[in-house]
């Protein structure tokens, strides 16, 4: 983790699945959803430890395995782990945020407090 990014922080972001399930097989776009939602929590909190919240995953699949939606709007918070022998000390939770519309939304910081 680079020294000028925060302890514990919390962001929305909108992530655009369709551009990432693009030219995927039918029985393999919401798995690969799936996948691209930790990959970008990842990059953007350089954490390795992903941790999806339910709604999420509720989101995401309940269109069935060939149909994910286009874009999901995310809460990306860096929490502290509890367990003492973890081999990180930071992990990101990826919870939803609903939305009407995806027009116009940037990326946020959040107070987490």
């Amino acid at each position: 983790m680079t020294p000028n990014k925060p302890d514990l922080v919390s962001r929305d972001y909108t992530i655009h699945l369709a551009k990432r399930t693009h030219k995927t097989c039918f029985k393999s776009k919401t798995p690969k959803a799936i996948k691209a939602i930790k990959k970008f929590a990842v990059d953007a909190m350089g954490t390795k430890d992903v941790r999806l919240d339910p709604k999420v995953n509720k989101e995401v699949w309940k269109q069935g395995v060939r149909n994910p939606p286009k874009r999901i709007r995310v809460r990306l918070s860096r929490k502290r782990n509890e367990d003492e022998d973890a081999d990180e000390k930071l992990y990101t939770l990826v919870q939803l945020v609903e939305v009407s519309s995806f027009k116009g939304l940037q990326t946020e910081a959040v107070d987490s407090a």
